[in-house]
């Protein structure tokens, strides 16, 4: 292993040794964004509903009446459903069974398992529910009727269409002009909050790692390292990339934990990943810096947690900038925060490539640049003092 790689490896090896790290860096990053998603998650606005059981003309009825009131369906086995519900990700489920086919095409009564889901959107979709039901109902009820009165079902099927067809349906057309609302249209329940503390954690897990720059120094390790033959350069680019690995080992863990446990939608992986790593970049530089110019282990501790803090609360990572007025809105932008949270926000709710993302990207890389040069002449000189 080459001397950078190993300086780097046993950087991220002393901050996961400790303890306090475990449940900070693992386990309560994961419980803000449940907590917040359970409280606050709001939907895509678009009504979503989950039909489980067989295929049948039911479902299949149910289905083209629900979407025609643009209400998206899923079809799914039971416990899919049961599990989408949970982590919000329907509003209401639907569980049919072969009996339910067969009454329904048999012209009999069919009952349905009706499940809502706990957020505030779901009674507005169950009540689409019953609409579709009611509107399927009374389809199969003037299908019966006329097959009843001798006409075939095939000319009875052709004669509803047309009647359908001839009928002027008066329809309601809301239009949203609320720029807030649209702004986080696209959204899951627990989109938001995961793509705000990624960033907060990323952050303040780099510069609280920041610490164990500092106690190298006062614990002589650093020294005993300068006394291999190892150039003073490859010091500084060792601790920059064990600095990265902190931030990339937080960010990483969010971005994995929040889309297998709470279904967290990305948008492109990719994407999502080069502005995390920008990030990270960034997120490094800083901790480095902090590590170079404070000695002690408790104040740097307490810059870093207080200084993570203020910069993600300004950068929108615990209220949306989207809420921001237009002043603090541009003061925002001096953070690194509010320019990657642009950057996911375009990826996740508007499906943003490459190019849309550019600028937000090249002002994190100017920034990690900046930094990384600061924070190397710094350390640099720090690792002079240590000798």
């Amino acid at each position: 292993m080459s001397p950078l790689l190993a300086i780097a490896a046993v950087e991220l090896r002393r901050f996961l040794r400790d303890r306090s790290n475990i449940f900070f860096v693992f386990i309560f990053p994961l419980m803000l964004i449940l907590l917040l998603g359970s409280q606050f998650g709001a939907g895509s606005g678009q009504g979503k509903v989950a039909i489980a059981g067989p295929e049948s003309g039911l479902a299949s009825a149910l289905a083209a009446e629900l979407r025609s009131a643009g209400v998206a369906v899923t079809a799914s086995g039971a416990d899919a459903a049961r599990a989408d519900l949970s982590r919000g990700r329907t509003d209401v489920a639907l569980f049919l069974d072969e009996a339910d086919g067969q009454a329904y095409e048999a012209g009999r009564t069919a009952e349905l398992g009706v499940v809502m889901a706990s957020q505030s959107s779901a009674q507005a979709v169950l009540q689409q529910v019953r609409t579709a039901v009611q509107a399927v109902s009374l389809g199969r009820g003037q299908l019966a009727a006329l097959a009843g009165a001798g006409v075939p079902e095939a000319n009875a099927r052709q004669a509803l269409d047309r009647a359908a067809a001839q009928t002027a349906v008066p329809t309601v057309e809301i239009v949203d002009t609320n720029e807030v609302t649209r702004a986080f249209r696209g959204l899951g329940r627990f989109d938001l909050g995961a793509a705000q503390q990624v960033l907060l954690f990323v952050f303040l897990s780099s510069l609280t790692g920041a610490v164990t720059l500092i106690q190298g120094r006062r614990f002589g390790v650093v020294g005993r390292v300068m006394s291999a033959p190892v150039s003073s350069g490859q010091v500084v680019a060792g601790q920059a990339l064990g600095r990265f690995a902190i931030a990339a080992v937080q960010g990483g863990f969010i971005m994995a934990g929040t889309a297998l446990l709470f279904g967290v939608e990305w948008g492109n992986l990719w994407l999502s990943a080069l502005v995390l790593v920008l990030f990270c970049a960034v997120s490094a530089a800083a901790a480095m810096i902090i590590g170079s110019v404070i000695d002690h282990d408790s104040a740097a501790a307490g810059v870093g947690v207080g200084g993570g803090l203020v910069l993600g609360g300004l950068g929108g990572c615990m209220v949306p900038p989207e809420f921001f007025p237009d002043t603090l809105a541009a003061i925002s932008y001096a953070t690194p925060h509010r320019w990657a949270y642009d950057a996911l926000a375009a990826i996740q709710r508007r499906g943003g490539t490459l190019g849309d993302i550019l600028p937000q990207l090249g002002v994190l890389a100017a920034m990690a640049a900046a930094l990384l040069l600061l924070g190397a002449w710094l350390l640099r000189r720090s690792l002079n003092r240590a000798l």
